[in-house]
């Protein structure tokens, strides 16, 4: 088993925290490439010549997983501070949970500079996969992160909740206008806010990666 760093913006690690969270995709660098004349064959170093079938993952098995594999762990690195208690003492602070005239006595700090000892979240990997990004179905799409709330039992929308579990825009969350009648639209809306407009439209080939907390097993 491997542990390896791996970043989380403050709407995701609440959803991790919240048990909302069991799936992560990512976008594999470079993009493998499709070619015609050698029929539909990947080329590129990434996959190789010997790998077709691209609408399965058949023959994905000998391609090497920046984040690993099944068994091996992630630490979340997040925007977090040290904060100086007095002289003699300090505490912990991440920007996802804490209020936001924190921290006080210290600065906060981007997720890429966390250290593995800062990390107060640790993933195992249950599940990988490659898959296009347009490919996710509704339950994929609730793994990510989405919440679903109904105000009277019949409509029910899709989005990310502040802090407190509901609409609103006070920290990380969606107001109740922004939220979906769709998991796949909210979910498509959320991957623009982190890749861009264009970004969805591309439908890039991307990891699939599933995963549970085991940073509080005894």
């Amino acid at each position: 088993m491997k542990e390896r760093p791996i970043i989380f913006n403050a709407e995701m690690v609440n959803a991790i925290l919240s048990s909302r969270k069991t799936q992560t995709r990512r976008i594999i660098n470079p993009q493998p490439e499709l070619t015609v004349s050698s029929g539909f064959k990947w080329k590129g170093a990434l996959f190789g010549a010997g790998s077709n079938d691209c609408e399965t993952n058949r023959n994905f098995a000998h391609i090497k997983c920046p984040f690993g594999e099944i068994g091996d762990r992630l630490w979340v690195r997040e925007t977090w501070a040290r904060c100086n208690i007095d002289q003699y003492s300090h505490d912990m602070a991440y920007r996802a949970t804490t209020p936001d005239d924190w921290p006080k006595g210290g600065r906060w700090r981007q997720s890429n500079h966390m250290p593995r000892w800062a990390s107060r979240i640790t993933l195992e990997i249950t599940g990988m996969r490659v898959e296009r990004l347009n490919s996710i179905n509704e339950n994929d799409a609730l793994a990510e992160g989405l919440s679903e709330i109904t105000k009277d039992g019949r409509l029910y929308k899709y989005g990310i909740p502040d802090r407190d579990g509901y609409p609103g825009n006070d920290n990380c969350g969606w107001p109740w206008h922004e939220w979906e009648r769709y998991p796949i639209s909210a979910y498509s809306k959320l991957w623009q806010s982190i890749y861009g407009a264009e970004s969805w439209q591309a439908n890039p080939w991307v990891w699939v990666l599933e995963f549970k907390r085991v940073d509080d097993e005894a």
